[in-house]
């Protein structure tokens, strides 16, 4: 029997103002996947702190690449460094590239106290710092480059209603897999998310099933998650709104069991290499993609005006809803992705299509008009 279950309750940044010019760069320059610095040791770098090489494909080869070539372009000597998940590793590293005298601090936090404490060291000794696709709450960044999340999520949240209705499902019950609860992109992912399902669940047409975060995004927990989600409900879930293609892959492992996969509709986000793959195999039925290029582009021209001792004119801003401060913010539009224009992320060179189109997937590729 079907019941509904209490929701998680989130809360949103206010998002004010414009967004401001970026560069468009269209610097090719193959990267590292974030070994060490460029240019030798020494000071007067820019450093970067990338999470983990775990939870999506972007921080270990992605931003390393595109954000290496935005730096040797403008020949801005730059230190590049991967956590590896680990908090503990995340503070050591900023520690170090502080105490060598970076002069701009890029980091994506592992979560909001680690990263607080970071940006504190940096800002007493007088670096400028820069929030890269993740604020951290109460961190007192000098600007934070990202995307418009609340908008990722209204367009998972439009995807699984569009994918349901192409299902014809009637009073279909659907069960929320969220990001990480100490990331605050998950929160407005869900923020998004949660103002198109809403209006179902008000209206009568949809019912609300279950409704959990996953620990760090970890794609391993997230298959545990829904497992006992799909037990709980007698196995009668008929959509899932997955934050990402990685929770959602977890979501279809166990579909899969119950040969469920391409009969419940899944979303995702981040247009990976696996999401691609899983919307061709007809397993899931959307992604977000979103432009790492221009966000990289973004956050180095910040970096590479601040490190050259300019003061970047930046429009927008977002208010942490933490500290209440208001942080200069560059935020970018993101893309609804799904069979009929996978090739857009193809053709605009965030993957390749001979690692999408491999083995099993050539003739699916073939089939969707992927050339």
């Amino acid at each position: 029997m079907r019941t509904k279950m209490a929701a998680l309750v989130a809360v949103g940044l206010l998002t004010l103002g414009g967004t401001a010019a970026c560069t468009d760069d269209d610097g090719d320059g193959a990267g590292s996947s974030g070994g060490g610095p460029r240019g030798g040791t020494g000071s007067g770098k820019v450093g970067v702190i990338l999470p983990d090489t775990t939870t999506s494909q972007r921080w270990g080869t992605d931003d390393p690449k595109l954000l290496k070539a935005a730096f040797d372009a403008a020949d801005v000597p730059l230190d590049i460094q991967n956590a590896q998940g680990d908090k503990a590793k995340f503070v050591q590293i900023a520690d170090s590239m502080i105490a060598s005298g970076v002069k701009v601090l890029m980091t994506v936090n592992l979560d909001p106290a680690s990263g607080k404490a970071v940006l504190d060291k940096a800002k007493a000794a007088g670096v400028k710092t820069i929030d890269y696709d993740r604020l951290t709450l109460n961190g007192g960044a000098n600007y934070y480059v990202s995307f418009d999340n609340v908008a990722v999520g209204k367009l998972q949240g439009e995807g699984l209603v569009k994918c349901l209705a192409d299902k014809k499902a009637k009073l279909p019950l659907v069960a929320d897999l969220n990001g990480s609860p100490t990331d605050n992109n998950a929160t407005l992912f869900k923020v998004g998310y949660d103002t198109v399902l809403q209006q179902r669940y008000d209206d009568g047409s949809f019912m609300k099933g279950p409704d959990q975060s996953v620990t760090d995004w970890n794609n391993k927990e997230a298959g545990v998650v829904f497992a006992e989600m799909w037990q709980q409900t007698g196995k009668q879930i008929d959509g899932v709104l997955a934050a990402n293609d990685g929770l959602g892959n977890a979501a279809i492992e166990v579909l899969k069991k119950d040969k469920k996969n391409g009969i419940v509709p899944v979303t995702g986000q981040d247009a990976t290499i696996q999401g691609l793959q899983n919307i061709l195999a007809g397993d899931q039925c959307m992604t977000v993609y979103k432009e790492i290029k221009k966000e990289a582009e973004a956050a180095a021209d910040l970096a590479i005006k601040l490190y050259k001792g300019e003061k970047p004119a930046v429009k927008g801003q977002v208010k942490d809803p933490e500290s209440g401060a208001y942080v200069a913010s560059v935020l970018l539009p993101p893309t609804a992705i799904d069979k009929t224009n996978i090739d857009r992320v193809i053709k605009d060179g965030f993957v390749e299509k001979k690692a999408v189109c491999a083995g099993r997937f050539a003739a699916l590729c073939e089939e969707n008009g992927i050339k």
